[in-house]
């Protein structure tokens, strides 16, 4: 049975690790808008927004009978949840102390409110990464992981998450 290779040995690997990437850019609408309440010295104490782009990399030892690394027919229910949660939303931070401010302009229906743990791009990509790691893993029974998300408030700023270590599950499987 193949098993997945530490991150540490995937970066000395002498053998193959096949990637694939899948972005939704900033075309795709995904158009919020948020605040980082704890930037209290810069204008990102602010609500403000961005058409966001998100970008995956998927890994593998081993590609599928078509030869694929990941299929991204597969991730309609990924670009739904990105949509739903991005797209004409506000998203603040559930310690932000002003939320019961925004809750009360959700219910008077004047936003779309999105209570992440915390607000930010870095803060995002973490966020991002954990809904979808465990969406590659059960699509493929541990045989692809993800290894990063990037997401870009435009052409300037990005923040990139990265899980350290290999999920149990995916310890299974090793190149060949």
């Amino acid at each position: 049975m193949p098993v997945r290779p530490t991150v540490e040995s995937r970066h000395h690997a002498t053998r193959p690790i096949y990637r694939s990437t899948k972005t939704y850019d900033h075309s795709e609408g995904l158009s919020c808008c948020f605040r980082q309440w704890r930037a209290a010295d810069s204008h990102c104490r602010l609500v403000h927004g961005y058409a966001l782009a998100f970008r995956f990399v998927f890994a593998t030892g081993e590609l599928d009978a078509r030869n694929w690394c990941f299929d991204f027919g597969g991730l309609k229910p990924i670009r739904s949840w990105l949509h739903d949660m991005f797209d004409h939303t506000v998203l603040v931070a559930e310690d932000d102390p002003h939320l019961p401010d925004f809750r009360l302009l959700a219910e008077k229906g004047l936003l779309a409110l999105r209570v992440l743990p915390n607000a930010g791009c870095e803060a995002m990509a973490k966020y991002v990464f954990d809904h979808v790691a465990g969406f590659v893993t059960d699509q493929t029974a541990g045989r692809v992981w993800l290894e990063t998300v990037e997401v870009k408030e435009h052409g300037g700023n990005s923040a990139i998450y990265e899980h350290g270590h290999v999920p149990a599950m995916a310890q299974t499987y090793r190149c060949r």
